[in-house]
């Protein structure tokens, strides 16, 4: 639940946190329905030790505390619910630490939080990734992102020194775009190939195996739609 404000989206949460003492279980709340257990501590921490210094001057700096850590996690809590889009810029930690060690992030074989959190990806592209890496399906090269799970070509452009992809044998299926390396022109039909683009295909194919389902987009020049069943 959220509302207007002039901070912008405010989950209801975060408006509890203003609660003396009993605020810091608003983040305990935030961390369990995001799943970060990590948040549920930091509540927790808050709540006891507005207890234990209930008589000291110190409380009212634990509820100030509780307050500020709350708008702080509030975006991070935004896009983990699926309800706002990160920003891609040096906010978040994730992002900035892989910029300064040169690791990559491999779309083939990394959890939806990297995706998320690491790569600042929306909740919806990075459920599609899950959802076609789960099926056997391999990411070749970034501009399929584009292609196939519609990611905007300026996200792509901010993520791609940052990532990588993988490739996992045991992971894609018989039923995979590689089909058109082997198959023949009529196995190619069967599969649901016009003659003409199977013909297409195999033409080309005997420069050379294709690498990518990119690769194959370009040099048959051929509009993804007309074989985009075969992934």
């Amino acid at each position: 639940m959220s509302q207007h404000s002039p901070f912008g989206k405010v989950p209801q949460w975060v408006w509890w946190s203003f609660v003396p003492a009993l605020g810091g279980l608003a983040i305990v709340y935030a961390g369990s329905k995001a799943k970060v257990n990590k948040w549920m501590y930091v509540g927790a921490g808050f709540t006891l030790f507005s207890f234990i210094l209930a008589e000291s001057e110190l409380v009212s700096l634990l509820w100030i505390g509780q307050i500020v850590t709350s708008f702080f996690l509030k975006n991070d809590y935004l896009v983990k619910m699926g309800m706002q889009e990160p920003v891609l810029s040096g906010e978040s930690n994730k992002f900035r630490q892989l910029a300064l060690s040169g690791q990559k992030i491999d779309i083939n074989n990394c959890s939806k939080d990297d995706l998320v959190r690491g790569l600042g990806l929306p909740i919806v592209y990075a459920n599609d990734i899950e959802t076609l890496r789960s099926e056997g399906y391999l990411f070749t090269h970034i501009e399929e992102l584009n292609e196939i799970i519609g990611i905007p070509t300026e996200t792509l452009q901010k993520i791609e020194p940052f990532v990588t992809f993988g490739y996992y044998p045991t992971q894609e299926e018989e039923a995979s775009w590689r089909r058109v390396n082997t198959y023949s022109v009529e196995e190619l039909m069967v599969a649901g190939l016009d003659r003409n683009v199977a013909l297409t295909i195999v033409r080309e194919r005997q420069k050379g195996e294709f690498k990518s389902v990119m690769d194959l987009k370009r040099r048959t020049k051929l509009p993804l739609k007309t074989f985009q069943h075969l992934m």
